[in-house]
């Protein structure tokens, strides 16, 4: 800026020392008049450069650039992707209990206690566990595991006709910064304790079948130690073959962040409708959404610095 700045003001100096010699004495006040002239048009000129808005194309351009490190976005589902704990899943359940003769409902505030457990099986289980277990559910181990993964399948099934029905958007700016991932070819991936074919059906539903076609999804029951544990990340890791000071992770609760680092992986927090619950010290970054952070591959590739 400072170059355009003094290149203007020598070439407004020799069109002045030009004219001031080609013009006779007489013409003083005509020369005047053209100097003010001349001086008002590099006026707007310094104001439109020093001033002008900064365009998205620019901004894109350098994301692009800085894209060049960062090598795979590894996203969670529920809460990142889409707000889907609180008005997805908790009445998922609640319908799965009652259409069960199960006397139970799971409030907002109750659900966000339970939240501290990662997978729906676990939180059912100890929910019962802490709160005693209903009289229409089995006494023995076995059968109550039997009834607990049917429940949680005829749970999946609930939450996925919500996502059919169009009743859970994509949080904002989600699509936006899977495109950017895309056009610039940074590999995408959802890590989730959720079941995968609810994940599956999330994103093909939300994002479409081509953008759907660029996810390796790792979800459900693929590890045995869920979050906090880093074990679907570090399956993410291996069978992507990549690079992790070159991945950063998009999370939403302290449990997915815990299990970010924990697999030793740059992490970015999205608050979802139970932020005001989490703690989340040790992200990298934290933002309301995608779009109110101005998250773009850019920023996610300033954190691997």
């Amino acid at each position: 800026m400072t170059g355009c700045h003094n290149v203007t003001l020598h070439l407004f100096d020799l069109t002045c020392q030009y004219l001031i010699l080609q013009s006779p004495r007489s013409s003083t006040m005509r020369i005047f008049a053209l100097f003010t002239t001349i001086a008002s048009l590099l006026g707007s000129t310094f104001a439109f450069v020093l001033n002008r808005p900064i365009h998205h194309s620019s901004i894109a351009s350098s994301a692009t650039a800085l894209s060049a490190t960062l090598e795979a976005i590894l996203f969670d589902c529920d809460g990142v992707l889409a707000d889907t704990e609180r008005d997805g899943h908790r009445p998922a359940f609640n319908r799965a209990f009652k259409e069960n003769g199960i006397d139970d409902e799971w409030s907002v505030d109750h659900y966000g206690e339970l939240l501290e457990i990662a997978g729906g099986k676990e939180r059912m289980t100890g929910h019962w566990n802490e709160m005693g277990w209903p009289d229409s559910l089995p006494t023995s181990d076995e059968e109550r595991k039997a009834k607990i993964k049917g429940l949680h399948l005829q749970k999946t099934d609930i939450f996925m006709e919500m996502i059919n029905e169009g009743a859970i958007p994509l949080r904002p700016g989600v699509l936006r910064l899977i495109d950017e991932a895309i056009e610039n070819g940074v590999r995408l991936a959802c890590c989730s304790t959720s079941n995968d074919k609810a994940v599956s059906n999330l994103i093909k539903t939300l994002m479409g079948p081509e953008r759907a076609a660029k996810f390796s999804i790792f979800a459900g029951d693929m590890v045995k130690k869920k979050k906090p544990a880093p074990d679907v990340y570090n399956m993410a890791v291996d069978e992507m073959q990549l690079d992790k000071s070159r991945c950063v992770i998009v999370e939403d609760t302290s449990i997915g962040l815990g299990a970010a680092k924990a697999a030793g992986i740059k992490c970015i927090v999205t608050k979802s409708a139970y932020a005001d619950k989490e703690d989340f010290t040790g992200a990298n970054a934290i933002v309301d959404d995608l779009d109110l952070g101005d998250v773009t591959l850019g920023t996610l590739a300033s954190l691997l610095d």
